[in-house]
This record gives C-alpha cells, sequence and structure tokens, in this order.
C-alpha cells in the first residue's frame, strides 16, 4: 500500500488568557523548551512530512524565533494567521480579540493543506505514540469521508493539582464515535472513584477521552 503524505496542523493562535501568558511558548524544564518542541520531534520522527503552524500576527516574529526556526530545521514549515475577517462566503467579521476555535483554525489553514491532516492543540503533550497512531491512520487508512480521534485512558488524563475538563468519548460496537460530552471539572476522589464534580457522575479509569 502506498503511503500518503501527510501534514500536522498546530493550532498556536490562542491568547493564553487563563494560563496568564503565552502558553505555547513558554519555556519549562531544564532546557528550557517549550511543549511545541516536544511536538515537533515526536511529529517528525512518527513520519509527518509537514507541519503547519495557525498563530496570531501580534506575536508571530517571536513564535518563529522560539519555535518556528526548530521546526523549520526538522521537516516543512508553513505559518497561517487566524484572523477574525477571514470568514466563508460572506458572513461580517465580528469584532473579538479572542480566536475562534477549531473549525475557524482549520479554515484559515485550508490554503496551506492539500494532503490527510491532523489538528492539535499547541498548549497539550500528546505523548510520542499518539502522533504515530495518527500518522498511520492518515497514512495509510484515512479517506474524504472518514476521519479518525486519538484517544486516552480518563485515568493517564487526571491532574494531582485540582479538576480538569475532559471530552467523554462513546463509541459503538464497530469502534466508531457516535458522541463527545464535555465535562468540565472532573477529579480523582478521596474513595478513588472519578467523578464530574458539576454534574455529579461517576466516570471510569478507562472511560475514553478526547
Amino acid at each position: 500500500m502506498t503511503s500518503k503524505k501527510t501534514t500536522l496542523l498546530v493550532m498556536a493562535a490562542g491568547m493564553g488568557s487563563r494560563f496568564g501568558s503565552l502558553k505555547q511558548i513558554t519555556p519549562l524544564g531544564p532546557h528550557q523548551k517549550a511543549l511545541l518542541h516536544y511536538t515537533v520531534y515526536d511529529a517528525v520522527h512518527a513520519g509527518f512530512d509537514k507541519i503547519v503552524f495557525i498563530i496570531r500576527e501580534s506575536f508571530a516574529q517571536e513564535f518563529i524565533e522560539f519555535v518556528g526556526k526548530y521546526a523549520e530545521g526538522l521537516v516543512e514549515t508553513k505559518y497561517c494567521f487566524q484572523r477574525m475577517d477571514k470568514l466563508p462566503g460572506n458572513l461580517p467579521a465580528i469584532e473579538r480579540e479572542k480566536p475562534w476555535g477549531t473549525a475557524h483554525a482549520i479554515w484559515c489553514a485550508k490554503d496551506e493543506i492539500h494532503e490527510p491532516f491532523a489538528a492539535l492543540n499547541a498548549d497539550d503533550f500528546y505523548g510520542s505514540d499518539a502522533f504515530v497512531k495518527a500518522h498511520d491512520f492518515l497514512a495509510q487508512d484515512a479517506t474524504d469521508k472518514e476521519f479518525g480521534l486519538v484517544g486516552y485512558r480518563l485515568a493517564s488524563t487526571l491532574s494531582e493539582n485540582g479538576t480538569v475538563s475532559r471530552g467523554i468519548c462513546e463509541s459503538d460496537a464497530n469502534g466508531h464515535l457516535t458522541a463527545v460530552t464535555e465535562r468540565t471539572k472532573i477529579a480523582r476522589q478521596a474513595d478513588g472513584s472519578i467523578k464530574d464534580e458539576d454534574s455529579g457522575i461517576l466516570l471510569h479509569d478507562e472511560d475514553l477521552v478526547s
């Protein structure tokens, strides 16, 4: 089977309002690397042929200097701006500072993507296996009408420092995704159970989350 070329779309236009700064370019750890340095490394080693960063014009130079040039040294790299006036059809621009969500980010990057692609957030850590699974699905199995989601065990995504928000995935007998329900206050309880503290719903270690 011929392997298709693949692109990774990195959504890095967020403002970091809750974090207090631009988390996507915040250095951490002994080597003072951003999470995105690990994302780029893992994506390239998984086989992705191109990385497209969707960013904001206001911090483009800083982003390219800290993260972009690292990516450029490893793989074909493109940049797109998530502009509020870039909308489909004749929709009027709306005055707002915070970027729209995933669908709008993909729309803004569409002219740079001509092959199967995966999209992810710049400020999350995914782990190398996630990139291998995503790449192999796109390179071998994906069609124009078939899509995939890399899921995680809920127990592996909990925090010892407070509650987390997760999309709880439901699937049918064939493993096809049927629903994603957002739970915004999930935590491990003192008795070892996992609960969404907003709804009181009990969850399970093996629940699949996005």
